[in-house]
C-alpha cells in the first residue's frame, strides 16, 4: 500500500493564502469610498448595525481546577438515567423503558447549590456476563475508579437483589464515598421499601423518585457533603479550553474504535453490532502536545423519523453533539461502496455550519480495485465538499491517526478566519470586472460592498443592486476558496439587495 495510491490526500498547507499580508493602505481607501458610497442607497437599521460592528469577542477561560466526579451506578433499569437527567435539569440522557439503553460511561457538566461537578452516567452493571454486556460493565466499574464520590442507585420497589450486593461488594474495595439513592419511591406510602435498604450497609438511604424529582434535591445535599473542592481524578484544562471535535458517521463505521486508539485505552464499548454507542460520549484527548475533546457519537441512520425507541433519541443527541462540536470527523468506511447515508451525515455537518474533515477508515481492507472506484465515489458524490481535508486511516490498527492533527487544525484555522473588508471589497472588486453578473431581464446587478459579518462558519453579507443568482454566488464563494483558503470550513453568502434613496 503505496501513499502515492491515496486519493487527495491532506497535504495542503495550513496557512492561509492572501491572508498573510497586512491590509494596504489602498485597500483601506477603497473601503472607505464604497462605505460612503452606501449612504445612497436605503439601509435598514440591522445594515447599519452591521456596518458598524466589530469581529467577535474571544471565549471565556476555562475554570481554575478540575472539578470533582460523580458517577452514577446501579443494575440495568433502576433509574440511572432519568436521575441524571434530573439533576441536570434536562432530558440530556437517552430514556427508555427496557434495560441496557445506555451503554457507555457518559460525562455530563453539572451545578447543585452553586456547586460545579462532573456528573458520570453508567451502564448496567451485572454479573457473569459476556460480549456487549460485560464490555458495558467494565465500563461502569472505570467509572467507579475515575470518581470522587458515587451514587449507587437501588429500586426500592424490588428490594435488594444478588447483583445490588454484588456492586456494594465492588464499592467498598473501591475505598470511595457512596451515596446510596433508593429511587421509584413515589410516595410517602413507599418509604419503607427504602427503609429496608439500610441492610446494604452503605448508610443511610436516600428516598427518590427520579421520574418526579421526589428527593432529589436531600440526595444532591447529601453528595456535596462528600465532594472535595478539586478531584482527585479529572484533568485540569488551560485557560479557552480544548477545541471540540464529534466523531460522526453511519452505524459501524469504527467512530467508537478510533476514540478507542486516540485515547490509548478502552473508554467506549465496541461491538460488531451497528449501533452499540446510543449517548454521547466525551473523552479529553492529547494529540499533537495539545488536548482535544472528542465526542464519539451514534450512528446517523437513514432518517431521523424512520427510527424508533433508544434509536430515534440517540439521532437527536448525535444532532445535538454536531451542534456543540467546533469541527467534526466524518468516518467513512474506505472498504465499502459510499452510501446515501455517508452523504447526509456530511451535508448534516454542512447545514450545523461546522468545520469538517473527513476520514476514510479501514484503509487497511482496501484492495486494487477498490482504491480506483473510491476515486470515482469522491468526484462523483463528494463534488460539493472538495475543500473538505481527507484523511486515510485506520482506526482498529492506529495506522495514520496522526493525521488527524493537521487536518483538524487547517479546519479550525479556516473555520476562525476572518478577512478585512478592504482586501474582501478589493478581491470583489476585480472579481466583478473581470466576470460580470449576467444580463437578466435587461438589468444587470451591481455589488456595492461586502462584509464579513461573523466566523465560526465565516458568514459573507453582499450588498448589491438586484439580486445574485445561486450559480454566481457559488462561483463568488469558489474565488473566495481559491484566494483565501477557508479549507475544511463551509462559507456562507447571504445577499442583501438595497434600492437607492428617492430624492
Amino acid at each position: 500500500m503505496t501513499d502515492d495510491a491515496r486519493p487527495a490526500e491532506e497535504n495542503a498547507p495550513t496557512g492561509v493564502p492572501g491572508l498573510d499580508v497586512p491590509e494596504t493602505a489602498e485597500e483601506r481607501a477603497r473601503e472607505d469610498a464604497l462605505r460612503a458610497g452606501l449612504a445612497q442607497y436605503d439601509l435598514a437599521e440591522e445594515d447599519l448595525a452591521l456596518l458598524e460592528g466589530g469581529a467577535a469577542g474571544d471565549e471565556g477561560a476555562g475554570q481554575a481546577g478540575p472539578a470533582p466526579v460523580v458517577a452514577v451506578v446501579g443494575r440495568p433499569n433502576v433509574g440511572k438515567s432519568t436521575l441524571v437527567n434530573r439533576i441536570l435539569g434536562r432530558r440530556e440522557a437517552v430514556v427508555l423503558d427496557t434495560p441496557g439503553v445506555t451503554r457507555d460511561r457518559v460525562t455530563y457538566p453539572a451545578e447543585w447549590a452553586g456547586r460545579p461537578f462532573t456528573l458520570v452516567d453508567t451502564g448496567g452493571w451485572e454479573v457473569d456476563v459476556a460480549g456487549l454486556d460485560a464490555r458495558v460493565a467494565e465500563q461502569a466499574e472505570l467509572a467507579i475508579d475515575l470518581a470522587d464520590v458515587v451514587v449507587l442507585v437501588v429500586d426500592a420497589t424490588v428490594g435488594a437483589t444478588a447483583t445490588d450486593e454484588r456492586v456494594v461488594r465492588l464499592l467498598r474495595k473501591a475505598g470511595k464515598p457512596v451515596v446510596l439513592a433508593a429511587n421509584k419511591v413515589d410516595g410517602p406510602q413507599l418509604e419503607a421499601d427504602a427503609a429496608a435498604l439500610w441492610n446494604l450497609g452503605l448508610g443511610e438511604p436516600h428516598p427518590i423518585s427520579a421520574l418526579h424529582g421526589r428527593g432529589t434535591g436531600d440526595l444532591l445535599d447529601a453528595v456535596l457533603a462528600e465532594l472535595p473542592e478539586v478531584s482527585a481524578y479529572g484533568k485540569d484544562l488551560a485557560a479557552g479550553g480544548p477545541r471540540r471535535v464529534a466523531l460522526v458517521g453511519r452505524p459501524n463505521v469504527g467512530k467508537s474504535s478510533l476514540l478507542n486508539t486516540l485515547a490509548g485505552a478502552p473508554r467506549v464499548v465496541v461491538d460488531d453490532v451497528a449501533g452499540t454507542t446510543r449517548d454521547p460520549v466525551d473523552e479529553l484527548v492529547e494529540l499533537g502536545g495539545r488536548p482535544w475533546w472528542f465526542v464519539d457519537t451514534a450512528g446517523i441512520r437513514r432518517r431521523v423519523h424512520q427510527t424508533s425507541g433508544a434509536d430515534f433519541y440517540a439521532s437527536l443527541r448525535t444532532q445535538a453533539a454536531i451542534e456543540k462540536a467546533e469541527v467534526a470527523v466524518v468516518l467513512v468506511d474506505a472498504s465499502a461502496t459510499l452510501t446515501e447515508q455517508d452523504t447526509r451525515v456530511i451535508s448534516q455537518v454542512v447545514d450545523a455550519g461546522r468545520a469538517l474533515v473527513i476520514a476514510y477508515n479501514k484503509w487497511d481492507l482496501m484492495d486494487e480495485d477498490r482504491r480506483r472506484y473510491l476515486e470515482r465515489e469522491i468526484e462523483r458524490d463528494l463534488v460539493q465538499v472538495q475543500w473538505a481535508p481527507r484523511v486515510n486511516i485506520s482506526a482498529k490498527t492506529g495506522w495514520h491517526t496522526n493525521r488527524l492533527v493537521r487536518a483538524l487544525e487547517t479546519a479550525l484555522e479556516s473555520w476562525d478566519t476572518r478577512v478585512p473588508t478592504g482586501r474582501l471589497n478589493a478581491f470583489l472588486g476585480e472579481l466583478v470586472a473581470a466576470h460580470p453578473h449576467p444580463v437578466r431581464g435587461g438589468k444587470q446587478p451591481r455589488i456595492l460592498f461586502a462584509t464579513q459579518a461573523d466566523t465560526r462558519p465565516p458568514r459573507f453579507v453582499v450588498f448589491a443592486t438586484g439580486f445574485l443568482e445561486a450559480g454566481y454566488r457559488r462561483f463568488i464563494e469558489r474565488r473566495l476558496r481559491e484566494t483565501f483558503g477557508f479549507e475544511g470550513s463551509p462559507i456562507h453568502i447571504s445577499v442583501r439587495v438595497r434600492e437607492k434613496r428617492k430624492r
